[in-house]
């Protein structure tokens, strides 16, 4: 075995080039515990990291690493299958095009030597063991790691449009992916970005932007709203979505966590019609990317439908997505403080349409009527109701939500004018622009339904515990007595005793009185061979005893 444990040199290693993982825990396995711990401290080491959360297949992870374009794929598995399911993943990057990205993965003592030699032997370029932990520590695998991914994907990247052109619009993703990451690199020729400009110049390709405050849900809404897009309109667009996130000043490194959020982004029938990638803001000192007019003429170019960019999350002075995209969307919460708050939000002078998300917290009825009046007021739009303001009400953790279908349905005609190709939708128009909780699958009033089922439960224990305690002491009284009795005779106890055991019997339910007072009879019933019921004159016998094969 290697042997890794020189920590101090790793410690002094820079980084040459920008490095992306891909991180996951792997199909059936629910324990992320571990491969959160390594993908922070891999972003603590200037890494930026595509995480996936856990149970995720081989075919969801190869194709998050093609379409982010990372030099390694860092998994953690624990479910037993990790020989079969680590071999599958290299088959397929070499199937697809990504026989360069590094596989590493961990399993604590569940993988065990022999199949870690047996994996090594297929490809995979480490499986740490438990021992490895121990000789390096967490840090020093992860930067051994780093150290290995430290390579220029440059020398992968087109060097012509030719492959964002010709066949089927899959078959473009990975030539998408590279060329992506040579523009964010800063490492495609001035004659080749000069080339993609002016082949996107002019191209019927509209881009929606969609920005807004942090945890406002602008993954979650973007993942329902390209679910909306595949189902009305049959499946037939091409969409690419470009999700930005911030980079952390201090070491470079960044969570690129959108992916996790969307669900909808995977084939349908077979067919790969979303294209997604991850951008770090890097440098750029806002919260967009300084390569994204760059990768948005490549997305055209590549033969797109629909453009969307999702930015990393925004304060009140921000709107640094408006000049770059044709159609812009705010995404925020019904918590924004006072009504003169939204005075000094600036995507509301830009936006075109404003999506008040996690419609089902208090006040967002208020929430829906300042914000439309704000904008009513920014827009001078005096001729119209603050009702007509392009301004919805969403619940994007609501499935078939109404208010995030009223969202899509004005988004679409808008989109439309841009040169989206668009058909006769299959989804019921809307007529209200707020989520109305009509489609919710648990009504409100039945919300708090397990809630109520375990305070019941636990109520049936309580009361349960109290009966078992009188009860109890009304037979340690009764027996008290009957000793006392017994041992000094003639000694009247009878008033004192009495007094208590009433007491006792009177806080206790006529239920449980009924079942201690049938407990004789029903051992009775129980200690013979049959148990016998009468019902209508007829006897009902069940047996009791039955012999085995082995004579017990």
């Amino acid at each position: 075995m290697t042997d890794l444990s020189i920590t101090d040199n790793l410690a002094a290693y820079t980084l040459a080039n920008k490095v992306r993982f891909v991180t996951a825990a792997s199909l059936f396995d629910g324990h992320d515990a571990s491969i959160n711990i390594m993908r922070r401290i891999l972003q603590s080491n200037g890494v930026e990291v595509v995480h996936l959360g856990h149970n995720r297949s081989v075919d969801e992870v190869v194709t998050a690493a093609l379409a982010e374009d990372v030099q390694g794929i860092a998994i953690s598995s624990y479910q037993g299958g990790h020989v079969e399911y680590f071999k599958y993943m290299l088959d397929l990057l070499r199937q697809r095009g990504g026989a360069h990205i590094k596989v590493f993965g961990g399993g604590g003592g569940v993988i065990v030597p022999e199949e870690i030699a047996d994996l090594h032997a297929y490809g995979v370029t480490r499986i740490f063991s438990p021992e490895d932990g121990q000789r390096m520590g967490l840090v020093g695998m992860i930067q051994w790691m780093v150290e290995q991914c430290d390579i220029d994907l440059s020398q992968y990247s087109p060097t012509a449009l030719a492959p964002l052109r010709e066949g089927p619009i899959a078959d473009r993703h990975r030539p998408l992916a590279q060329l992506i990451t040579a523009l964010e690199n800063d490492k495609a020729s001035p004659a080749l970005r000069a080339e993609l400009l002016a082949a996107a110049e002019g191209l019927p390709v509209p881009t929606l932007g969609i920005t807004g405050t942090g945890g406002a849900g602008k993954s979650s809404l973007t993942d329902e709203l390209i679910r909306r897009i595949r189902l009305d309109q049959g499946d037939a667009l091409n969409i690419a979505v470009i999700s930005i996130d911030p980079s952390r000043r201090k070491s470079g490194g960044a969570l690129l966590g959108d992916r996790i959020r969307m669900n909808a982004i995977n084939p349908w029938a077979g067919q790969s019609r979303v294209f997604m990638r991850s951008l770090a803001t890097r440098e750029a000192g806002s919260e967009i990317s300084q390569a994204l007019p760059d990768v948005i003429a490549a997305c055209k170019v590549a033969g797109f439908d629909l453009v969307i960019v999702e930015t990393s999350g925004i304060g009140q002075g921000d709107a640094a997505i408006v000049p770059h995209v044709d159609v812009s969307m705010y995404v925020m919460t019904p918590e924004f403080g006072a009504a003169s708050q939204l005075e000094k939000i600036d995507m509301l002078d830009f936006a075109d349409f404003i999506a008040i998300n996690k419609f089902d917290r208090k006040g967002a009825q208020d929430a829906l009527r300042d914000v439309a009046k704000q904008y009513q007021r920014n827009r001078e739009l005096w001729n119209q109701r603050p009702e007509e303001m392009p301004v919805f009400g969403t619940q994007a953790s609501r499935f078939n939500d109404d208010g995030v279908t009223a969202l899509y349905q004005g988004l679409l005609p808008k989109l439309a004018q841009f040169g989206m190709k668009t058909q006769a939708g299959v989804l019921p128009v809307e007529t209200v622009r707020f989520s109305s909780g009509r489609n919710v699958i648990v009504p409100p009033a039945r919300a708090r339904y397990l809630a109520e089922i375990s305070d019941t439960v636990r109520g049936y224990h309580k009361n349960t515990a109290k009966q078992v305690k009188l009860a109890r002491e009304r037979q340690q009284l009764r027996e008290s007595k009957r000793m006392l009795a017994a041992a000094k005779a003639g000694l009247d106890l009878g008033a004192d005793f009495d007094e208590l055991i009433a007491e006792r019997d009177g806080a206790m339910e006529a239920g449980a009185k009924k079942l201690l007072a049938q407990w004789p009879d029903m051992q009775a019933a129980y200690a013979g061979d049959d148990y016998v019921v009468k019902i209508r004159d007829k006897e009902l016998r069940t047996r009791l005893v039955s012999h085995t094969l082995s004579g017990t």
